[in-house]
């Protein structure tokens, strides 16, 4: 069987990466609609790698546009096993300073789309774990990639995910922050309960920017503030995603691998054969030789 590939969601600059070789954009249309963007698959540190720009090139959308479903669904039908997520945050803690490192382990939701962020209904139930909602072992990879390009990175974390598109009031940021919750950011959660569902390992390098408005000892986030950062953090994202990828195996068997196997609650026979059709590439293994729902 042929080695899976591994993708990465980020912003446009990640595919500027040395050694990111046979480059192709590919457009893949979804049941679900239309993805962020085209993406771009290549061959980068010996494995077959595929990238998509979160916001699309250009960053044309906003956190509450993004098609978290046709994301993934791409993804699956593409062959990602794994995707590294590279996203920009805001510190909730002093301890998190600008242009560090955030390692994520948990995620708190604050938004309201959970419907959008699952890839089941329509005739088929189904209810993921998602007591760790990160994939620990892609997550441990990360860490000591990034310990070994020397980032200053800090190891586990909550990430809140607020919708957006404007940030933080300040009575949102200090309840955040009394709360003891770490970092805070509009689009990782989607990505985590779809990746979780179409059983893709996901992990989340979050790039600290800002404070946020809590801490009145710096100035309050601003658009400016944030690129500034996400130009700083840049380089280091990009030399740790070329490190941490020749650490992925190639055989996908970790646990988020089977995150459906005692998942759907809806029997196979009942499976309504459109929804089963919308979900081949996530259900392809589950559905045997049972030519009913084909």
């Amino acid at each position: 069987m042929a080695a899976k590939r591994i993708g990465i969601i980020g912003g446009s600059g990640l595919y500027h990466l040395e050694g990111f070789s046979r480059q192709k954009w590919v457009k893949v249309r979804t049941p679900f609609g239309p993805p962020s963007d085209d993406f771009l698959t290549g061959r980068l540190a010996g494995r077959d790698v595929v990238f998509l720009p979160r916001h699309g090139r250009g960053h044309r959308l906003l956190p509450g546009e993004l098609n978290h479903r046709a994301n993934f669904w791409a993804m699956k039908k593409l062959g990602v096993a794994w995707i590294i997520s590279v996203s920009a945050v805001g510190s909730l803690q002093k301890k998190y300073h600008p242009c560090d490192l955030v390692l994520v382990d948990q995620f708190l939701d604050r938004t309201k789309r959970a419907v959008e962020h699952t890839f089941f209904g329509r005739g088929i139930v189904a209810h993921v774990a998602f007591a760790h909602p990160v994939c620990e072992a892609l997550r441990q990879l990360l860490l000591q990639a990034a310990r070994a390009c020397r980032a200053r990175v800090h190891d586990g974390g909550t990430y809140v995910n607020m919708e957006g598109p404007a940030f933080s009031t300040r009575a949102e940021s200090l309840t955040h922050h009394r709360l003891g919750y770490d970092v805070i950011g509009m689009t990782n959660l989607g990505e985590a309960k779809c990746a979780r569902e179409a059983e893709i390992a996901y992990a989340t390098l979050a790039m600290v920017t800002d404070y946020d408005c809590w801490n009145e000892e710096h100035d309050h986030v601003t658009v400016d503030m944030v690129l500034a950062n996400l130009a700083r953090n840049a380089a280091m994202a990009r030399a740790i995603v070329q490190a941490v990828i020749p650490r992925i195996p190639t055989t996908a068997n970790w646990p988020c691998h089977s995150a459906l196997r005692n998942a759907i609650m809806t029997d196979k026979k009942l499976w309504p054969r459109k929804t089963v059709a919308e979900l081949r590439p996530i259900l392809a293994k589950y559905l045997g030789g049972d030519s009913r729902n084909r």
